[in-house]
This record gives structure tokens, sequence and C-alpha cells, in this order.
């Protein structure tokens, strides 16, 4: 099960939290300090007129430019003196731009959150080796869960891409692949629970494909509302929460039922596996600056999903070897 969909709905209830108590919230202040923008209007005057700074390499190659190379040695220059004159307890570093001022490595903007985003990416590479390996060609739900694997790396891809280099493009992308991991995530799910695959009765080819159009309308509706009407992130949220709750009933209700048959603990791993990650995404409530200047508590939640990711592949695969076990012994 694709474990960003979870992440969503914990973070929903973060906003609720933060709307409740708004005392406790605090804003993203870093760019609009004063010494700031004189910070960067500075560089940009000294250091950005007639082409008299030419940038490494490495920098150009991740499109960094000289005003948004000032951007970030400003960043750092602020930050850095406001941990030297201010307690701790006044917490002086800040948020520029709704982002923590992280070291970048080699122009990569998020280190960290780019290479957990490759542990990801690899845990779903071995997922669909598992998948092909270890479920027949012929098990007719193989497919459905070879495009999970597919669709499960290209998020991850475009999540490395936005954390590499924070683009309003590269945002976008995030956000879209992300929308179509939770929503395949709900497509796939009622057609493994109720067997929508199957040929018998023969209702079920005719809900089928009445499932498949309405997921791609909803997706191809959602990213048209998005790019050509109105890019609003708490729609965003909102919608890919509600569709991943929905999807986690089922695999409850399902991993529920089955254990009940089976008393085989493997069936239990889908509630496990949601505790999991909702422990992990506790992070996420407590936000903090990154330690070392790389390592925030977003990128600890990214790594937290690498385990539960390789985790739901081992139960697709069990999943699938008791279905063809039972349909052996039918016959």
């Amino acid at each position: 099960m694709r474990t960003r969909q979870f992440a969503l709905g914990v973070r929903l209830i973060c906003l609720w939290f933060l709307l409740l108590f708004p005392a406790f919230a605090s804003a993203s202040l870093g760019d609009r300090l004063p010494d700031f923008r004189e910070c960067i209007s500075t560089c940009v005057d000294e250091n950005c007129q007639r082409g008299n700074s030419v940038l490494p390499l490495h920098l150009r190659l991740f499109f960094w430019t000289c005003p948004s190379n000032c951007d970030y040695v400003c960043q750092h220059i602020i930050t850095d003196r406001r941990v030297s004159r201010d307690p701790p307890m006044l917490k002086p570093v800040l948020q520029y731009h709704g982002k923590w001022p992280f070291f970048r490595f080699l122009g990569i903007q998020e280190p960290c959150s780019v290479l957990f985003s490759f542990f990801n990416f690899l845990a779903h590479r071995n997922g669909l080796a598992k998948i092909r390996d270890r479920i027949p060609s012929d098990y007719p739900l193989q497919i459905y869960y070879i495009a999970f694997s597919y669709v499960g790396m290209a998020s991850w891809v475009f999540s490395m891409i936005f954390h590499t280099r924070d683009f309003d493009i590269t945002e976008k992308l995030d956000y879209f692949a992300a929308g179509a991991s939770v929503l395949y995530g709900l497509y796939y799910t009622p057609i493994r629970i109720f067997r929508l695959d199957e040929a018998e009765p023969a209702v079920k080819p005719a809900l089928l494909r009445l499932w498949t159009f309405v997921c791609a309308a909803l997706y191809t509706a959602h990213v048209s509302y998005l790019t050509f009407w109105h890019w609003d992130y708490v729609y965003n949220m909102a919608a890919n929460v509600a569709v991943g709750v929905v999807q986690n009933i089922l695999w409850s209700g399902f991993s529920y039922k089955t254990y009940q048959e089976l008393k085989k603990p493997w069936a239990a791993w889908p509630g496990m596996i949601v505790a999991w990650i909702i422990m992990a995404m506790s992070l996420e409530l407590l936000d903090f600056a990154p330690l070392g200047g790389m390592v925030d508590a977003h990128s600890l939640w990214h790594l937290g999903t690498v385990i539960p990711t390789i985790w739901w592949y081992n139960f697709l695969v069990k999943d699938a070897q008791q279905d063809i076990a039972g349909e052996r012994l039918k016959a």
C-alpha cells in the first residue's frame, strides 16, 4: 500500500490541530526579515551585475542562478547571526519561503530528503522484482501489482526531483505524482478485495470497466482543476485524505476478515503497517529545524516509510500465494 496516503491523513489532523490551537503555531517569517531582504539586495547588487559572478558548474547544472544563490547564502548568514545572538528558547532558526535553511550538497537543495526518497524508490523497485519472481504471471492480479510498483517508483522519482530543486513545476509534478499514487492505491484495492478481475459473475467485468473509468475521470478532473482553475493546497490535501481514508478502511476490514478466517499472522500486516506509518508521521507534528542543516522531520518521515513499503510487498506476495493455493484446493 502506498505509504504516502497515510501521511496525508495525519497531515490533515495536524492542520486541524493548528487551526484549533493557533497560539502554538508559528509563521514562516524568515524571508520577511528586513536583515534578510537587505542581505539579498546587497548580494545581488555586488555579485550579480554585468555577469561578474560565475557559479560553479555543479550549481549551474541544478539551475542555481546568482540571485538564487544569494538567497541561499543570505539564509545561512542571517541564521548564523541569529543563532549566535539569540538564546535557544527564542527559536532563532526560522524558515525561509516555507522551508528550513538546509545546507545543500553538490547543488542538491534537500540532500537527505532526496536520499530517503531514493530508498523508497529502491523499495518499490525491489518489490517489483518480488512480484514478478514470486507471483505467477497468469495470476490475474499480478498486472495490477506491477502497475502499483511503477506508479510508486514514478512518485518517488518526482519526490527526488522536487527535493533536489524546489521550483513551481517540480512541486506540481511531485503533487500530481503523489496524487496518482494515492488514487491508484484506491483503484486496485477493491479489485483485490472484491475480485473485480474475475469473469464470474457477469456483472464483475462491467463493474471493473466502470471503476476504471471513474478513477481515470477523477484524476483527470483533479489535475485539471489544480492546473487550469486554482492551485489549492487545502483542496489537494483534502482530496488525497478522502481517497486514503477510504482505502485504509477497505484494507483494514479485509485484513480483519482474512485474519479471522486464516488465523495467520501475515493477514494482520496491513493494520500493523498503518500503525507504523502513523507513528512515523508523528515526526511531522514535532517539526524541528534540520539537524546539521540537513536532517529534518520531513526527511525522517521519508526514511520511516521505507520498511513499511518493503513490508507491504511481502504482504501482497503472501496474499497472492494464499489466494492461488486456495484456488488449487477448490480445483
